[in-house]
């Protein structure tokens, strides 16, 4: 599965960056990204497991995945619209993240084990989320373009 999922991350870094570089909207991306880096990287100091180097990395990229979206978010939001592609890649972008759930259920009920870390960072992205597929559902399923309403 990690080497799906590596080869998978390759693969859309390489769409993104080669393929589909000529669909990148400049003028609307001017969300500043040092806005989630910075407090995740402080945060990730002072919130984690244990105050080692590898510790701190990891909690640093699992509170930064749960807010990583807020630019594409925001880019939306500006631009008013998103292409039916792109929604559907966040969608199930988000619902990979909200399939979480069942493994901490399941972890939980097998093994008796939660990280809180984890699942706080996980709900704080699906709550991020549930604008979005609330869209998602009332528009974009029903075969319409995703726009925001006026």
């Amino acid at each position: 599965m990690k080497v799906i999922y590596i080869s998978c991350s390759i693969a859309t870094v390489y769409l993104i960056y080669f393929k589909f570089k000529a669909t990148y909207d400049g003028n609307h991306d001017t969300f500043r990204a040092e806005f989630l880096v910075v407090p995740v990287g402080g945060l990730s100091f002072l919130v984690n497991h244990d105050f080692s180097p590898m510790e701190i990395l990891w909690t640093f990229s699992i509170y930064l995945e749960s807010v990583a979206i807020l630019p594409q978010l925001f880019m939306i939001s500006k631009t008013g619209e998103a292409e039916t592609i792109t929604t559907h890649y966040l969608f199930f972008l988000g619902l990979y993240r909200a399939l979480y759930l069942i493994n901490w259920i399941w972890r939980y009920y097998f093994e008796g084990f939660f990280d809180l870390i984890a699942i706080v960072a996980g709900l704080v992205q699906t709550i991020l989320y549930c604008d979005f597929f609330y869209l998602y559902v009332t528009k974009v399923l029903k075969g319409k373009k995703l726009s925001l309403p006026a």
